[in-house]
């Protein structure tokens, strides 16, 4: 069993799909009935036994920071939480390598702060470290959907091309959960601002090996209004 050393959670961005049904906070803070949604992400993340968690903040971040200490590190004194605040947005890909001088582990973990994908992270790293890969990614197999792109593989779970969102009756999509190798992902130079989805990932495949591997467990993503009604019906139930 390999020790969740450090997780990192991207919880900077606007929520701009949302705004009509959470206004003026960030996503991560987006009430999921008496709680914010983050209240459900620190409760996985004790159940998953993580040491070291690190919030990569941008938008209204003196919120999130207000409840990390107030609500979150007085309760979790197993838990050694921090945070880096970006002064301007970086995109996904630049909030990663800022807060990457928080991150103390030789892999790490990086989640979505506006998704929920209850897998086992032990089984991801332990898959992660035998494939020898720059980045693994956790993923969901859905149907009838046209909100994300499929993500295809070799039998290996090696990956070998992102396709663009459509409808899709059937496929396997990026569940929002990544394990990187720090040193392999630093071998090589970033812009300052860049999308790790499609500056990173989609470049990465000719060049770099990605490994995405299947999870069942229970997924949503609260970055739309109807799959924000429906995570008030499903996560209450988690805790």
């Amino acid at each position: 069993m390999h020790l969740i050393e450090n997780i990192l959670v991207l919880a900077g961005g606007f929520g701009t799909r949302l705004q009509s049904v959470v206004a003026d906070q960030p996503k991560c803070l987006a009430p999921i009935g008496n709680e914010p949604f983050l209240h459900y992400l620190i409760h996985y993340f004790k159940q998953q036994k993580a040491q070291r968690i690190v919030f990569s903040l941008g938008y209204k971040s003196e919120l999130v920071i207000h409840y990390l200490q107030t609500k979150i590190i007085p309760h979790c004194p197993q838990i050694e939480i921090d945070w880096v605040v970006e002064q301007e947005p970086l995109g996904t890909g630049g909030a990663i390598v800022l807060a990457m001088q928080k991150i103390k582990s030789d892999n790490f973990i990086v989640m979505n702060g506006d998704t929920f994908f209850q897998i086992h992270l032990n089984t991801l790293l332990q898959r992660h470290k035998k494939s020898n890969a720059v980045c693994s990614l956790a993923l969901k197999k859905m149907s009838h959907f046209d909100r994300y792109g499929v993500v295809e593989t070799k039998l290996n779970g090696e990956i070998i091309a992102f396709q663009e969102k459509k409808f899709y009756a059937e496929g396997r999509i990026n569940g929002g959960v990544y394990i990187l190798d720090k040193k392999k992902f630093l071998s090589q130079p970033y812009p300052n601002k860049f999308s790790f989805e499609k500056e990173f990932l989609e470049k990465q495949i000719q060049q770099q090996a990605l490994f995405g591997f299947e999870f069942e467990n229970y997924f949503i993503d609260i970055g739309v209004p109807n799959d924000y009604a429906q995570a008030q019906k499903d996560l209450p139930s988690f805790l």
